[in-house]
């Protein structure tokens, strides 16, 4: 026998998911359906319920139709179908019969999502049991930075309430005004279930 042997690295901690990299040690203060949802490794489905208001102006349409947002609904069933590694999330949503699909992933510290020809980089953060996301940058077509000012109207809050994941989602902008919001809940529904 010649020489020492390879030192063994065993490690039996799983890499940390995208939240759990974006909000550090506070992501494990946060409620078990927030943990759970941002836990995700592989593939899992939740379900539940969404109530969706759009803007009623031309414009705030024409920018919701831009990035494929669903249309208003009231308490319609909403699925999400979570693919998730270490370096990014897809989340392939269906708003009723409305399929939206996004990737996120971790850039510079942000969570970029991209909303049709939009790239939008978040700033997210754990405070009292809630993830807040508020815009930081935005880029038409991944290349033109545009004003994050005016998006300042465009952030969503996750919690827990009675045990169940619930969100609210927000999007305003100047001149268009409301283009959407949208709120509802979630609860595992498994990888496979129906």
């Amino acid at each position: 026998m010649t020489g020492s042997p390879s030192p063994l690295h065993l490690s039996t901690a799983a890499e940390p998911t995208l939240f759990q990299q974006l909000l550090g040690a506070p992501f494990f203060n946060l409620p078990p359906s927030l943990r759970g949802l941002h836990s995700i490794r592989g593939l899992d489905t939740w379900a539940g319920e969404v109530a969706i208001e759009r803007g009623a102006g031309l414009l705030a349409r024409i920018c919701a139709r831009l990035v494929g947002m669903p249309p208003a609904m009231s308490q319609a069933p909403l699925r999400i179908q979570f693919s998730a590694d270490t370096k990014s999330e897809t989340w392939s949503r269906q708003f009723g019969s409305h399929r939206m699909a996004t990737r996120l992933r971790c850039r510079k510290g942000l969570l970029v999502e991209r909303l049709g020809p939009l790239q939008f980089r978040f700033a997210v953060h754990a405070a009292n049991g809630s993830i807040y996301w508020n815009v930081a940058r935005v880029r038409l077509l991944g290349l033109l930075p545009l004003p994050a000012t005016l998006f300042g109207g465009v952030h969503c809050r996750e919690w827990e309430q009675d045990g169940r994941y619930h969100f609210d989602v927000q999007a305003a902008l100047p001149l268009a005004g409301p283009v959407i919001g949208y709120h509802g809940w979630l609860e595992p529904a498994g990888p496979n279930a129906g």
